[in-house]
């Protein structure tokens, strides 16, 4: 039995992973193709082409690359129809997968999307076509689900596998000492780990803006520290490059940083505070009680459209998912070292406005711990159970 999935980031091959485990509990004998990342690979997924290729924000950023994705989908359309499978599962990546979805629901295949695209955020246009080319959506968030109970498109919560494997309720001082002792960080001084995202281009904008910030903030506290974990050998290099740059004025400030590939759980443990881009990353500071600066910025293209289409008031989970602002939220041209900086320092400077969100982020963590792998693989089986003839 062939099962598609195509993950375009690291947060989709994480979901993605934990999904084809669960899923081979009951169908042992399941392959598994498509775009998957190194997580899916270890498990034995077939990626036709490394799934940094789908890794493009933006609107007007995937055009540069259009021919590139339509023969991409091509190929997977005509790899997931000749050789039938059962199903495909698209992770996140909507502005590719849900086109690839729709030509495979309009050739028979049975389509599921996993991680609700944003039609709250965007406004509901979406929702027809999104009733055209998708069989069942995962959503990870319980507020997801009614727009979709609303137009009739089945809908599965399944939570967070990150929520999943962090552990709450933990003592925070214990896992903060451990996690400085595992990255050679000191004991005592304070710690921001510096997070600009996965992806270049988002990489290419915050870096050098988060650096710079770091950098002003030590002028302040000598004593700080900083730690950059980077998801990947590209964007170690891509940072490395800028802390070189950066650096070359005041080559002492290098003692001050410390780089590390991967990690960035335990670099965010590590930590008294987070700055970071706004993604999936914010979930897991908030899973992992750490207070937290949002960055967002965009090419000023794509933020001109986006100001127009996007519906909510806040960008990051914490505050979509608590329903006000947790933590604070820097966007497009307030992404300037100095007004980081200065957001930065009001948070290292009061331990009492820290403290204050643990309780509100472990409410949080409770309400999305709903064993996410094993829910998403009973739905998708679910699905499967249902379809014509025996899959097995």
């Amino acid at each position: 039995m062939l099962i598609g999935m195509v993950a375009g980031e690291t947060s989709g091959d994480m979901l993605g992973a934990g999904l084809m485990q669960a899923i081979r509990q009951r169908y042992p004998n399941a392959r598994f193709a498509g775009v998957g990342g190194p997580l899916m690979l270890a498990q034995g997924f077939e990626s036709i082409t490394p799934m940094e290729r789908l890794s493009v924000m933006g609107f007007v950023e995937p055009l540069g690359r259009l021919p590139e994705l339509l023969r991409l989908k091509r190929d997977l359309v005509r790899l997931f129809v000749n050789e039938r499978a059962a199903v495909f599962i698209g992770i996140d990546s909507p502005g590719f997968n849900l086109r690839l979805e729709q030509n495979l629901h309009d050739a028979g295949v049975k389509t599921v999307h996993y991680v609700s695209p944003s039609v709250w955020a965007w406004g509901k246009g979406r929702i027809k076509k999104i009733a055209r080319a998708v069989d069942l959506i995962l959503a990870l968030f319980p507020f997801e689900s009614d727009i979709y109970q609303q137009h009739g498109i089945p809908v599965h919560c399944v939570g967070h596998s990150l929520a999943d494997r962090i552990v709450p309720g933990q003592d925070q001082t214990q896992v903060r000492q451990q996690a400085r002792a595992s990255l050679g960080l000191p004991d005592t001084a304070p710690v921001l780990c510096l997070m600009p995202g996965s992806r270049k281009d988002e990489v290419q904008r915050l870096a050098p803006v988060f650096i710079a910030a770091a950098l002003l903030c030590l002028a302040q506290k000598p004593d700080l520290r900083f730690v950059i974990p980077c998801a990947n050998e590209r964007r170690r290099e891509q940072i490395d490059g800028m802390l070189t740059l950066a650096l070359a004025a005041d080559p002492a400030a290098s003692n001050a940083f410390t780089v590390i590939d991967g990690r960035s759980h335990e670099a965010m443990q590590a930590s008294d505070l987070v700055l970071l881009a706004s993604g999936t990353a914010t979930l897991e500071a908030l899973l992992l009680k750490r207070p937290m600066v949002v960055c967002y910025r965009l090419s000023s293209v794509t933020w001109a459209l986006a100001k127009r289409l996007v519906k909510i008031p806040y960008i990051s989970l914490p505050n979509l998912l608590a329903g006000r602002e947790l933590v604070p939220e820097l966007l497009q041209d307030q992404v300037t070292a100095p007004i980081v900086s200065t957001e930065v320092l009001a948070w290292l400077d009061d331990p009492a406005r820290q403290d204050s969100l643990y309780h509100a982020f472990e409410s949080i963590h409770q309400s999305i711990r709903l064993d996410a792998d094993q829910q998403a693989a009973a739905a998708v089986c679910q699905l499967l159970d249902a379809a014509p003839g025996d899959a097995r």
